[in-house]
């Protein structure tokens, strides 16, 4: 037992032609539990293309997920409304474009999971840091972003446009605009003692 006739790894070897013990892995190896054969979960892409569609329902749950994620992974760039004023770009970090843009709330999905996994212009890749399933949600997220700084009052439920309309009305009178006249201040009204 103590000579056994085995090679151990990159050690020298009379047995193979090239003289190396190690054997380089067939083509196409695929190490146990990453195979990856559903391209567009994985980049986001298809044929080429960023994909349209989420791989999954937008859930709920997916939603919040997003949410949580987002603002732990992006809200320091991105801000809190993905309007691009995160913490660190007040602290002189250069600042990304508002997902409010004409140009990102017209790209697709998959796109933006693209952009987490490889990163764009000074936004690093995010692949390492959060999982395929979580940066979908993360997309997921940013759509309902994107909607909630554009969203129509007459798509919103009655009981939302109703608080909506009721802030507004309370809402106080914006300063007049510098040269105006000022607004002549409120008469009292003062009953008359007989």
């Amino acid at each position: 037992m103590q000579n056994q006739n085995k090679m151990r790894p990159y050690r020298e070897s009379t047995f193979f032609a090239d003289g190396a013990s190690a054997r380089p892995l067939p083509a196409h190896t695929v190490a146990r539990g990453d195979l990856r054969a559903d391209e567009a979960f994985y980049t986001g892409i298809r044929g080429g293309k960023p994909v349209a569609d989420l791989p999954f329902p937008a859930t709920r749950e997916v939603l919040l997920r997003g949410q949580q994620r987002y603002d732990i992974f992006c809200s320091p760039c991105h801000g809190r409304l993905g309007d691009g004023r995160g913490m660190i770009v007040t602290r002189g970090y250069k600042q990304p474009p508002s997902f409010a843009e004409e140009q990102l709330r017209n790209a697709q999905v998959g796109f933006f999971f693209s952009v987490m996994t490889q990163g764009f212009g000074v936004m690093p890749s995010y692949a390492a840091q959060v999982s395929e399933a979580d940066r979908w949600a993360i997309a997921a997220y940013i759509r309902v972003l994107q909607y909630s700084q554009g969203a129509p009052l007459g798509e919103l439920p009655p009981a939302v446009q109703k608080a909506i309309a009721g802030d507004l009305a309370a809402a106080p009178a914006a300063p007049p605009a510098p040269g105006a006249p000022a607004a002549a201040p409120p008469q009292s009204k003062t009953s008359e003692v007989p």
